[in-house]
C-alpha cells in the first residue's frame, strides 16, 4: 500500500531567534527569499551501513563532482551548496554539489546518489536516486532534528532510504549525524548588496569577498564589514619614547610626568561596537528594537559604537601586560509580541585582558533573565607586541577581536567560533593628571566614531526605530542574531530550526509520517 507523506514540517510554535533563547518573529507575506551559497553538507548516512558495504559486501563509495569521504571509511561531505532562506516563514534550502556511487559486485548493488538537498521547512534530506539505470529524484533519505546551529543534527532514515539502501531493518533507525556549514575559507563581507546599505535587515544573503575589516557571520558564518577607521593619536605601534627618559620601562611617559613602568590603572574608556550589522539588525531590521546604554556607557550617534568608561585595573609595560575593567552597559532588546521581548540581553562588567600582542574580551551577559558571569566573549590580538605610553596614556585602536567557543554559545550560536566581530579600541590613563583621548570610541563601526551619543562619554540613552537618541530608565540587555544580509550559521540553524526551546538553543523539527 503506498506511504503518505505529510511533506511540510508541522511547526510546534513561533519562530523564535535570539541568543539564548528568544523570538525571530515570523512575519507576514511580504517576505523575501534570499540566495544563499558556497555551504557544504557531511553526513555518513550510517557508519554500520558504511562498514557493511566496505566490510561483508567487499563494495566501495566512489565519491565524484567534488563530493568527498572522510578518512578511515567516514562520513561524506557534498560541496557548494546554494539555495535560499525565506525572511518569511525562516525556511532554509540548500541543493549540493557531488555524488556518490555505493557498489558491491559480490552482494549485486550499485546505486548512485546525486543532488543531495536539505530543507529546513520540511526538515530532511532528499537525493536523486540512481539504480538500475534508472533515476528517481529527491528520493527522502532521513528525517532531521533541526537544531540553531545546524551543526551535528540527528537524523532518522525513512522507509523510502531503507528501500535505497537494501534493508527493511533501516526504516526508523538512527542514521549519522547531519552538519550544514558554510566553508570556513568563505568568511563574508556583506559588501553593497541592495539589502544592506548598513549591513542588515531586509536580505540574509552571505557574500564570499573576504575582507580585512571587521566582520560578521555565522558560518556558516557571514561576517558584516566594520570599517576600521584607527587613528593615529590611538595608534597600537610603540611611539618614540624620550631617549632621554631615565625610567626604567620603554613605555615611560614621553612627558616626562614620571608613571612607572607598572601600576594601577587612574581612567580608561573601551570603544566596542559588538557587531556593526547586528546594530542594524536590532534598531532596523527585523527585530524591530531598540539599543539602550546606561551606567556610564554611551553609544555614538547613528546607531554606532559604544564606549565604557571609568577604567580600573593594572599594567605592566615591561611585561607588556594590560588588565582592565570597565562601567556602563548596553542592552539589546527586540521582537515585541504583547508587552513580552524575544530579544533581551545586557552585556555590562567588560573587561579586557592583554599579554603582548594577544588576549581576551570578557564582559557579564543576561539573557531573557539567566546571567553568566565573565564570560569570554572574544580572542583580541593587536599589531603589536608593545605596550606604549605616550602622555601617560597607553592607547590601542583596531584591535582585532574573534569569537570565541564561550562567545558563541553565550550567544546562543548566533555566529560561529571564529567569526570576526566590531575590532576594539581602548586607551587607558597611567596617571591621575593624563588626558585620554578625546572621542576614543574605538574603531567598531563604520557607522560612528564610538563617542559618547551626547559628546560626554557618560550619558544614558537609546536608539531605536528610526535610530533616534534619548534619555531612558531602561534595562541593559543583548544578543548576536541574525543580521539581514549576511545570515550567520546560527541564525540560519534557529530560522531552519524555526521552534526554539527556551534557554536550550534547541529545535526538535520532527515530520510525521503516516501510513495508509
Amino acid at each position: 500500500m503506498a506511504a503518505h507523506r505529510h511533506r511540510p514540517l508541522a511547526l510546534a510554535a513561533a519562530v523564535a531567534v535570539v541568543l539564548g533563547a528568544g523570538a525571530f518573529a515570523v512575519t507576514s507575506a511580504s517576505a523575501a527569499e534570499a540566495p544563499l551559497k558556497d555551504y557544504e553538507l557531511t553526513w555518513g548516512i550510517k557508519q554500520s551501513y558504511r562498514s557493511y558495504v566496505t566490510g561483508m559486501a567487499a563494495g566501495t563509495f566512489t565519491p565524484s563532482g567534488g563530493a568527498t569521504q572522510a578518512d578511515g571509511n567516514g562520513a561524506f561531505t557534498f560541496p557548494d551548496g546554494s539555495g535560499t532562506y525565506d525572511s518569511g516563514t525562516h525556511a532554509v534550502r540548500l541543493g549540493f554539489a557531488g555524488g556518490l556511487k555505493i557498489a558491491s559486485q559480490l552482494h549485486g548493488f550499485e546505486l548512485t546518489l546525486s543532488d543531495v538537498k536539505f530543507d529546513s521547512a520540511a526538515a530532511e534530506i532528499t537525493a536523486d536516486v540512481t539504480s538500475g539505470g534508472t533515476t528517481r529524484e529527491d528520493v527522502p533519505l532521513a528525517d532531521v532534528t533541526v537544531t540553531r546551529t545546524m551543526t551535528d543534527m540527528e537524523t532518522r532514515l525513512t522507509k523510502e532510504a531503507a528501500t535505497v539502501l537494501g534493508s527493511a531493518g533501516y526504516e526508523g533507525a538512527a542514521g549519522d549525524p547531519l552538519t550544514v556549514t558554510q566553508k570556513p575559507a568563505a568568511t563574508q563581507t556583506p559588501t553593497a548588496t541592495p539589502t544592506e546599505t548598513a549591513t542588515g535587515s531586509a536580505s540574509p544573503e552571505p557574500t564570499s569577498s573576504t575582507s580585512t575589516s571587521a566582520s560578521s557571520s555565522a558560518s556558516p558564518s557571514a561576517s558584516a564589514s566594520s570599517s576600521s577607521s584607527a587613528s593615529s593619536s590611538s595608534s597600537a605601534s610603540p611611539s618614540s619614547s624620550d631617549p632621554a627618559s631615565e625610567s626604567a620601562s620603554p613605555s615611560a611617559s614621553a612627558s616626562g610626568t614620571g608613571a612607572p613602568a607598572r601600576g594601577e590603572i587612574a581612567d580608561g574608556t573601551l570603544g566596542w561596537g559588538v557587531k556593526q550589522s547586528f546594530r542594524t539588525y536590532v534598531v532596523d531590521g527585523a527585530a524591530q528594537g531598540r539599543i539602550t546604554v546606561s551606567g556610564g556607557a554611551a553609544q555614538a550617534a547613528g546607531n554606532g559604537a559604544f564606549t565604557f568608561t571609568d577604567a580600573t585595573g593594572t599594567y605592566d609595560t615591561d611585561a607588556d601586560t594590560l588588565s582592565a575593567s570597565f562601567e556602563g552597559a548596553v542592552n539589546f532588546k527586540g521582537h515585541e509580541e504583547n508587552g513580552s521581548y524575544g530579544l533581551d540581553l545586557t552585556l555590562s562588567d567588560l573587561g579586557v585582558e592583554l599579554d603582548g600582542g594577544s588576549g581576551e574580551l570578557t564582559a557579564d551577559v543576561d539573557s531573557l533573565g539567566g546571567t553568566s558571569d565573565d564570560v569570554v566573549l572574544a580572542d583580541l590580538s593587536t599589531d603589536t607586541e608593545g605596550l606604549t605610553a605616550q602622555d601617560d596614556v597607553i592607547a590601542l585602536d583596531g584591535v582585532t577581536a574573534k569569537l570565541t567557543k564561550a562567545g558563541a554559545e553565550a550567544f546562543g550560536g548566533f555566529y560561529a567560533e571564529g567569526t570576526e566581530l566590531d575590532p576594539v579600541g581602548l586607551s587607558v590613563a597611567l596617571s591621575d593628571d593624563a588626558e585620554l583621548p578625546d572621542g576614543n570610541g574605538g574603531s567598531g563601526s563604520g557607522s560612528g566614531s564610538g563617542s559618547g551619543s551626547d559628546g560626554s562619554g557618560t550619558s544614558s540613552g537609546t536608539t531605536g526605530g528610526a535610530g533616534t537618541t534619548g534619555s531612558t530608565t531602561g534595562g541593559v540587555g543583548g544578543a548576536l542574531a541574525s543580521t539581514g544580509s549576511e545570515v550567520p550559521a546560527g541564525a540560519l540553524g534557529a530560522a531552519a530550526a524555526v521552534t526554539v526551546a527556551a534557554g536550550a538553543g534547541v529545535v526538535v523539527a520532527m515530520r510525521r509520517r503516516q501510513n495508509a
